[in-house]
């Protein structure tokens, strides 16, 4: 089952944020946009190049006014001492959600049970709480952040043009469509 079109399911999180603990629950990701990215473990080899590289978009998507989590099955102590221990990871100040207790990835159906481990997926949810995009990787294969920005752009219009949408290499100020009848067979 798809978890795009659905509201973000309670839960209850511990997260490390610039030196601090902070529980994170669904509520944070109400009235604006979110960015949570699982990854599979904290020290670890694709993990750090992937939250670096989202840090280094974080500022991008806080001006479309966004917020970014990344999260992964190890606790917020962890995060602490993987943030404090890596020159990567000591660059990244949005929140980093630890869940021991494998309710997120459970949620977004992004949970390796046997391992106890997250697969590396994204998700964009909108300011009611509604997942809008999802994407899933094999875990050898890194994500790159950039391609959030596009992404989001396009969620956000969606959101705030209903009828509209945006055909593939859609970009910021060109046409959109309006689906009706009379599109059908003349794209």
């Amino acid at each position: 089952m798809s978890v795009i079109g659905t509201t973000v399911k309670p839960f209850t999180a511990q997260a490390y944020q610039n030196g601090e603990f902070m529980e994170v629950t669904e509520e944070n990701f109400k009235g604006q946009w979110t960015v949570l990215c699982f990854y599979p473990a904290d020290f670890t080899f694709v993990c750090p190049t992937e939250l670096e590289d989202l840090e280094n978009e974080y500022n991008n998507l806080k001006e479309l006014g966004a917020e970014v989590y990344s999260c992964s099955t190890d606790t917020h102590f962890t995060h602490k001492a993987w943030h404090e221990s890596s020159e990567a990871i000591g660059k990244v100040t949005y929140p980093m959600i630890g869940d021991p207790s494998h309710t997120l990835p459970q949620n977004f159906e992004v949970l390796r049970e046997e391992e106890g481990l997250a697969d590396r997926g994204t998700f964009i949810i909108d300011p009611n709480g509604v997942i809008q995009v999802a994407e899933v990787h094999a875990e050898g294969i890194g994500r790159d952040a950039s391609a959030l920005i596009e992404k989001m752009k396009k969620a956000q219009y969606v959101y705030n043009n209903p009828g509209e949408v945006c055909p593939a290499k859609w970009e910021e100020g060109s046409e959109t469509l309006k689906p009706s009848i009379d599109l059908v067979g003349k794209i």
